[in-house]
């Protein structure tokens, strides 16, 4: 594996709480963690006493918390927005006490049967005002949006003009979601490419079913080499391949994840273990 790349994951997939987390990292040789779920809750909701707990561990092992996987902006466009402006300052919080560079976010779910572009002007409002809070109030965390089945900025062409109209935002590529809402991942590459701060890896078949990188028809591996090519260096190893703790909070209800319908793993730290096996041997 090329000595410049870093590794992090989504290590809630491995076990709920930080011990099992902190274990599955030093297992499989990762350099961080985007920390999203722990057995004190949700990332975005920590105290800031839990989050001053997990750094003293995490700092003692020699972990980075390498970006928030928050779930800042994945409310509908037609919500109130206020609660979601208080969300993001006690997010912003919980990266700063942690040392997080950087939170992903997302652009807000599109009402079924309603064309996302009539809702262009209030996503690009809302993004904007989280953007502008983030730089008063924390302006060394970067807000990173990434692409989801469902939201404004599902398809390449769609993310392209929120970091297009947001400079301050940068791109987060996950290859599966992408596969999963019908769009071309070598197309979004080329047009993404210069706006990605990182990848998200995790692959899929075009029916929806999530696998490890490189056996779908995201075209991992030619994304990743051309990204460490770039010059890019860090990754986040998302497995969904087993049904896990808080999944149910990342879907959208009536929505199919395709999370552990075609290989099957014993246990979670099976499945998280073949996912950052599989991403390992791609770039090697």
């Amino acid at each position: 594996m090329s000595e410049n790349v870093r590794l992090y994951a989504f290590a809630d997939e491995a076990g709920a709480k930080i011990s099992a987390q902190v274990a599955a990292m030093k297992r499989n040789g990762l350099d961080g963690v985007e920390l999203r779920g722990t057995e004190f809750g949700n990332v975005s909701d920590l105290k800031p006493e839990h989050a001053k707990e997990i750094k003293r561990i995490f700092d003692g092992e020699g972990l980075k918390v390498w970006s928030l996987g928050s779930p800042l902006g994945k409310i509908g466009i037609l919500d109130p927005f206020e609660p979601e402006i208080q969300r993001l300052k006690r997010t912003l919080e919980i990266a700063y006490i942690l040392g997080a560079p950087n939170i992903r976010i997302f652009s807000f779910y599109i009402p079924r049967g309603e064309r996302p572009e009539t809702h262009r002007t209030e996503v690009i409002d809302r993004l904007s005002e989280m953007a502008r809070i983030t730089d008063t109030l924390h302006s060394g965390i970067s807000l990173c949006h990434e692409n989801e089945k469902g939201i404004y900025g599902e398809n390449d062409t769609r993310c392209f003009e929120i970091l297009e109209s947001v400079h301050e935002i940068a791109g987060v590529f996950d290859p599966a979601n992408f596969v999963q809402s019908g769009v071309d991942t070598l197309k979004a590459w080329v047009l993404l490419k210069d706006k990605i701060r990182y990848l998200h890896i995790k692959d899929a078949l075009s029916d929806g079913r999530v696998t490890p990188a490189g056996k779908g028809e995201g075209n991992v591996e030619k994304i990743v080499s051309e990204f460490i090519s770039m010059g890019g260096t860090a990754m986040t190893v998302e497995p969904h391949l087993k049904v896990f703790s808080g999944l149910k909070d990342l879907e959208r209800e009536g929505e199919r994840s395709g999370v552990g319908e075609i290989y099957e793993y014993p246990d979670s730290d099976s499945a998280f273990d073949a996912a950052c096996k599989a991403i390992k041997e791609l770039i090697k």
